[in-house]
C-alpha cells in the first residue's frame, strides 16, 4: 500500500485543519489506519486509529474530543479532523495502514511522507 499524506499547514490555536491519507496498490478496506505524530525532538507519538470498514476509532488522550478520525473506503482515503488546536499539536503528521488496529507504531506495515502541521500562539 502506498500512502500519501496532505492537507497540513499554518493554522493559529483555535482553528482546525483537516489531513487526508490517499492510499493505492491494494484493497483499502483490509487495513487499519492509524495517525502519527512527530514533535521536533520527540518521539513519534500516537494519535489515534480507525479499522479497516470505519466501525471502530481510538484516540490518544491529548487530543481526544478534539481530533476525529474517518475514512471513506471508495475513495481510498483518511480523514484527521484535527479542530480546537493547540501549539503544542504543532508536528509532523503520519499516516500508516497496517493489518492490526493498534496504538503501537510497529504494528503498522505502511507509511506515508508526513505533513507538517504548524499551530501558532
Amino acid at each position: 500500500v502506498q500512502l500519501q499524506a496532505s492537507g497540513g499547514g499554518l493554522v493559529q490555536a483555535g482553528g482546525s485543519l483537516r489531513l487526508s491519507c490517499a492510499a493505492s496498490g491494494r484493497t483499502f478496506s483490509n487495513y487499519a489506519v492509524g495517525w502519527f505524530r512527530q514533535a521536533p525532538g520527540r518521539e513519534r507519538e500516537f494519535v489515534g486509529a480507525i479499522t479497516g470498514l470505519g466501525i471502530s476509532t481510538t484516540y490518544a488522550d491529548s487530543v481526544k474530543g478534539r481530533f476525529t478520525i474517518a475514512r471513506d473506503n471508495a475513495k481510498d482515503t483518511s480523514f484527521l479532523q484535527m479542530n480546537s488546536l493547540k501549539p503544542e499539536d504543532t508536528a509532523v503528521y503520519y499516516c500508516a495502514a497496517g493489518f492490526s488496529y493498534s496504538k503501537d507504531s510497529y504494528s503498522y506495515d505502511y507509511w506515508g511522507q508526513g505533513t507538517l502541521v504548524t499551530v501558532s500562539s
